[in-house]
């Protein structure tokens, strides 16, 4: 069994720590966030609205968990599923949109979304790490070097941290996406690490709310999404009656600054039918404005064209991709690094290009993806181009249709199928052009405002 080190208690750090532990790995996890989050569901509230974590900023964003953060919970740590559950998480699953789910097929099972904010997950990993007698954390200690045994290539056999060397078989980077492991490697003469990044373009506002007690509940048979030429809008009911709305906008849009007023932004988000109709049950505001930009995709490898630039050393979670929030994958690909490497952690500590080559294969394509994605939407949004593919709208209107192609949709969305392979059977094929038949003048739309509309109602709220 190995001694591992994790730096970084994030949702992958945990996650990580948690696994390893269980599977008899003596872990020691350090965090530099002295803090740790509430337990009783009234901290945890009042931490979610009120811990400022300038290192974590997607913290406060809202989040949907997809379909392998629930397999990997419910496999491999079942009683953190749990107490998730337990602390308000809901599920739910990609046919709740229609009154009755269609024949069972395989895989149906896994396509479920975990609805709830991240603050959540992380206090029910937090607890059963707590629980880990083969865990020891280290909060408030913060990593500041690898201790490197020089070779070819050389190898990590510990971290710097509290004062002192702290030995370990196997270092697990999980710091998040400003990790400084990439430049320690550089300052100590290893080769550097192998860095693919795209910057989306895209800014990302989002606020909070709460359905009140003796308020109305259920805002009827409404999609979670909308759009405009310029803007995408969406609603993601969470935990506890709580649920975000957010906007999402090209960076150099001139209106992007004024959403940041509370007034402006719901006023905007009106507009969107998603939106609308929870504003429609007269939520509680919970939140300022949450503003994120900058944001970005990237791929960090720790191999190059000669192998691993170090041996004893892998990174997971956003340390190794880092996807931005739109498509929710973070946690999903983080959870799923964190049981590979409990998996085959002993195989990783003697020679990591099984875990490199595992990763480029089960995690980089869905990295591409969103890249591929994201060059789309902004180029669309900052150009306010027109929907003009008409059998791809179809594909998107018809999904909520016709439980075919929303088992296609849900399946690319949970990362189990990518694009080419859901969407590219006869069957869906048969389905889509069955429903543009039954629907001859249907034209791809947008159905959130104009952009004249937009500008108009943005001009109208901002102070003279």
């Amino acid at each position: 069994m190995a001694r591992v080190a994790v730096i970084g208690g994030g949702v992958s750090g945990l996650g990580t720590a948690l696994m390893l532990g269980r599977r008899g790995h003596t872990v020691t996890l350090f965090e530099q966030d002295g803090r740790e989050v509430a337990e009783a569901p009234e901290g945890l509230d009042r931490d979610f609205f009120h811990w400022d974590r300038p290192r974590v900023p997607q913290a406060v964003q809202p989040h949907s968990f997809l379909a392998p953060v629930r397999t990997v919970l419910r496999d491999e740590i079942p009683d953190v599923y749990a107490d998730l559950l337990a602390r308000g998480a809901r599920e739910y699953h990609e046919f709740d949109w229609f009154a009755e789910h269609p024949p069972h097929r395989d895989g149906d099972e896994e396509l479920v979304t975990l609805r709830t904010r991240r603050i959540v997950l992380e206090a029910a990993l937090a607890a059963a790490v707590r629980r880990e007698p083969a865990v020891d954390v280290r909060r408030g200690s913060r990593v500041s070097g690898l201790r490197i045994t020089q070779g070819r290539p050389p190898r990590v056999t510990g971290v710097h941290a509290e004062g002192r060397e702290h030995p370990a078989d196997l270092v697990v980077d999980a710091s998040g996406r400003r990790s400084p492991v990439p430049a320690w490697l550089t300052a100590a003469g290893c080769r550097p690490p192998v860095v693919d990044s795209h910057r989306t373009g895209l800014a990302y506002f989002c606020r909070w709310y709460r359905l009140r007690a003796d308020g109305p509940r259920d805002p009827g048979r409404v999609k979670t999404g909308s759009s405009a030429p310029f803007a995408l809008a969406g609603v993601f009911p969470s935990d506890n009656d709580a649920f975000a709305l957010h906007l999402v906008l090209s960076t150099g849009d001139p209106t992007r600054g004024a959403l940041t007023d509370p007034a402006v932004f719901e006023a905007a988000a009106r507009r969107f039918p998603a939106a609308s109709a929870w504003l429609g049950l007269n939520p509680e505001p919970r939140s300022p404005v949450l503003a994120m930009a900058g944001l970005d995709n990237r791929w960090t490898s720790l191999t190059d064209a000669e192998g691993p630039v170090v041996t004893g050393l892998v990174n997971a979670g956003d340390s190794l991709v880092h996807t931005n929030p739109t498509l929710g994958h973070g946690a999903a690909l983080g959870l799923r690094a964190a049981r590979h490497l409990a998996t085959h952690a002993d195989r990783t500590t003697a020679d990591p290009m099984a875990y490199h080559t595992w990763t480029a294969q089960a995690l980089r394509p869905w990295y591409d993806a969103q890249v591929t994605a994201d060059r789309a939407n902004e180029q669309r949004l900052a150009e306010s181009t027109p929907l003009s593919d008409r059998r791809a709208a179809a594909v998107g209107a018809c999904a909520f249709d016709d439980p075919v192609v929303m088992r296609a949709r849900a399946q690319v969305r949970h990362l189990v199928r990518r694009p080419p392979e859901a969407y590219g059977t006869d069957e869906v094929d048969r389905h889509v052009t069955a429903w543009l038949a039954a629907r001859p003048d249907f034209t791809p739309a947008h159905d959130g405002p104009t952009r004249a509309e937009w500008d108009a109602l943005v001009d109208a709220l901002i102070p003279a």
